[in-house]
């Protein structure tokens, strides 16, 4: 295998290939990118068994041939090379090393054998859709933050996407949540999506999903099997497996009989939450509000830190009420509500509250009161 390539075109690639790649693995091979020169393009290719990524970039072959490689020293060996610069990749007949210049430097990288190099199978795929770049980014941001980190309940460790309907109109929606909140948001249903299965798409995949699309304003081309889902865009596909388990009826932790409705300038509380939060313990982090005509009194209360108080206007015209939130998952809300007003729905200080972006019917986030 010989090749040159641009080095900027090179680490890009490699920026995004060595992000799937465990820095502990028990397996070496795990530990290396593919490299496969042909046909005028040199592809890259990293897994760790659970998610997959295969990209290609331009390069001028000499000779055509496939290896492996450590994937983050390569990494960083090209990120600490000079802007501009050409570097030459090439493998002796024996394959054992990978001879890396550029300029005046050398480098000698040790090789494992592609054989050794693992293939997800892929499976049949049942269902092929598009979905705009934009789309996609904006169902991740709006659910990603609620996707639980408790192993225990691993089914709960990913973004369900699902095929239904929203007041008729048919809808791909995305839902994740982590038993004290829940992030809803929805998209009309893309052609080719209508009868598709109810999917966990793994946390690990929507991070690495949510960085690539950033690149890109092209539409994705989604497919799924019973056990994986593959998203193609540019010169790149990232393929996950699905995770195996069954999503909980979140339908029912949606109250709908909530009759206290707040209104208020979504800014205005983000701030004002984000001031009174930093008295609370680091712990509990909770904020009470408290609600009467016309206004909203924030307060927080620490036995080492002392207490703060903070009062701002707001529309609400129901009978007073007192509710306590954790102030870093209610700022995660309020951190995606775009529109300028936010639209909190209570019962009283134990029943979920709705909260929705007053501009956009899209998203719904629930989230449940705390003690204070």
């Amino acid at each position: 295998m010989q090749l040159t390539i641009e080095r900027s075109a090179l680490l890009k690639s490699l920026g995004h290939i060595q992000s799937v790649v465990e820095r502990r693995t028990t397996i070496p091979i795990l530990s290396n990118v593919r490299l496969d020169a042909r046909d005028g393009a040199l592809g890259l290719n990293a897994t760790d068994m659970d998610l997959e990524i295969m990209e290609t970039v331009g390069g001028d072959i000499a000779a055509a041939g496939a290896t492996t490689v450590p994937a983050h020293t390569l990494y960083d060996i090209v990120r600490k090379l000079p802007d501009g610069a050409q570097v030459s990749l090439s493998v002796d007949g024996e394959a054992h090393h990978m001879a890396l210049r550029s300029g005046r430097s050398r480098f000698s990288l040790a090789c494992l054998p592609v054989e050794e190099f693992p293939a997800m199978s892929a499976g049949d795929y049942t269902h092929t859709f598009t979905i705009a770049a934009a789309d996609l980014r904006g169902m991740i941001d709006r659910t990603r933050f609620a996707i639980s980190t408790e192993e225990t309940r691993y089914y709960l460790n990913g973004i369900h996407l699902h095929a239904t309907t929203s007041e008729g109109v048919p809808v791909l929606r995305a839902v994740a949540t982590d038993g004290h909140r829940l992030a809803r948001c929805e998209v009309p249903l893309p052609e080719g999506a209508a009868g598709m299965p109810g999917i966990i798409v793994p946390r690990k995949t929507v991070a690495e999903l949510r960085k690539l699309v950033d690149e890109t304003g092209m539409d994705v081309t989604v497919s799924l099997s019973e056990s994986k889902i593959r998203f193609a865009f540019d010169d790149l596909v990232l393929v996950s497996k699905l995770i195996d388990g069954t999503f909980p009826d979140y339908e029912r932790v949606i109250p709908t009989a909530n009759d206290k409705v707040l209104e208020v300038d979504s800014e205005t509380l983000g701030k004002a939450v984000d001031r009174v939060s930093a008295i609370s313990t680091e712990k509990s982090r909770a904020v009470k509000v408290s609600l009467e005509k016309g206004q909203i009194t924030l307060s927080a209360n620490s036995p080492d830190a002392g207490s703060a108080v903070e009062e701002i206007e707001a529309n609400f015209d129901a009978t007073p009420l007192e509710i306590g939130f954790n102030s870093r998952y209610l700022l995660d809300i309020l951190g995606q509500v775009e529109g300028d007003a936010v639209r909190l729905v209570m019962a009283d200080a134990s029943a979920p509250t709705v909260i929705r972006d007053v501009a956009d019917g899209s998203a719904i986030y629930v989230l449940m009161p705390m003690r204070v």
